[in-house]
């Protein structure tokens, strides 16, 4: 597999601005003077991105109050839970890819540091999300110790072990990652975990909620509010992805992808939470004993 690009994180930091590029040398070592311009690779970083990442705080914060409120909603906690680490990661990108200079052995310690939590809350929070969408179907009773207790040990092991991954692979620890500090920048172990796996907890939540609404609860409605929540975070990807590089060159580094894909993520977390709201109604059937809803 080493001739081909599975693996490779190169292409994805010259074109975009992810917060894995800072592990990499390539990538880390940024002349301080051009923060908020252009880089030399074609990076360029936005301020305007620390400011959604406090929205978002804010947001999430009254979104997890007002859930609070609805006492009888199924899972309500576990929701929670969801939003929370969507807190942490909206923290996470005020260090990671807000342009915070890393010219200092400090300064650098600090981003890292921060880099490998964002990764491993990514990958924690969109398994939260997709356990979410088991939650429904009221196999086990939400709310309760057993139901938070392994989601959030499940979704511990992963942040614990994407984020060591990150810590080796930025400090050395064990030296097994060096050879990904270089171009072209290959680490199967962040590729598979921070690229491929969340990408399957979201299809998972989709299809798992899809089946909820449709052939549980018999219901169409939330089914808009989810595509669109779908829709949204694509619009964000493809602005991190594809667009970002353009928006950075026409702009001479004023404005790229992130900031487009932090607002359109912001937007879809706030339409998962309508839709979740929207089939945790007082009038939905309700489960009875021995597993079926009525």
């Amino acid at each position: 597999m080493g001739s081909t690009q599975f693996g490779n994180f190169h292409n994805f930091c010259r074109d975009s601005t992810l917060p894995v590029c800072n592990l990499f040398n390539e990538w880390r070592n940024r002349p301080e003077q051009l923060f908020g311009q252009l880089q030399g690779y074609g990076r360029c970083e936005l301020s305007g991105s620390i400011l959604i990442a406090f929205i978002a705080i804010l947001v999430s914060i009254f979104l997890i109050l007002r859930a609070d409120r609805k006492r009888a909603a199924v899972g309500r906690r576990e929701f929670q839970l969801f939003l929370v680490g969507y807190i942490v990661i909206s923290i996470c990108e005020i260090f990671t890819v807000g342009g915070l200079p890393m010219s200092s052995p400090l300064q650098q310690r600090v981003v890292l540091g921060f880099t490998a939590v964002h990764l491993g809350a990514i990958v924690a929070t969109l398994w939260v999300l997709m356990l979410n969408g088991i939650v429904g179907f009221q196999l086990i009773d939400d709310g309760t110790p057993i139901s938070l207790g392994l989601i959030l040990l499940s979704a511990a092991a992963l942040f614990i072990g994407t984020g060591y991954i990150a810590l080796d692979t930025a400090f050395k620890y064990s030296g097994h990652f060096n050879s990904s500090m270089d171009d072209p920048n290959r680490n199967v172990g962040l590729y598979v975990l921070y690229q491929l796996a969340p990408l399957v907890f979201l299809v998972g939540f989709f299809i798992l909620e899809t089946i909820l609404v449709l052939n549980v609860l018999g219901e169409k409605k939330p089914m808009l509010y989810l595509l669109a929540a779908a829709l949204l975070f694509a619009i964000g990807q493809i602005f991190q992805y594809v667009i970002s590089t353009h928006i950075c060159s026409g702009t001479n580094g004023k404005i790229n992808g992130a900031l487009f894909e932090s607002l359109f993520t912001l937007l879809a977390v706030v339409m998962t939470w309508v839709f979740w709201s929207s089939i945790t109604e007082d009038d939905w059937p309700m489960p009875v004993a021995g597993g079926t809803y009525t």
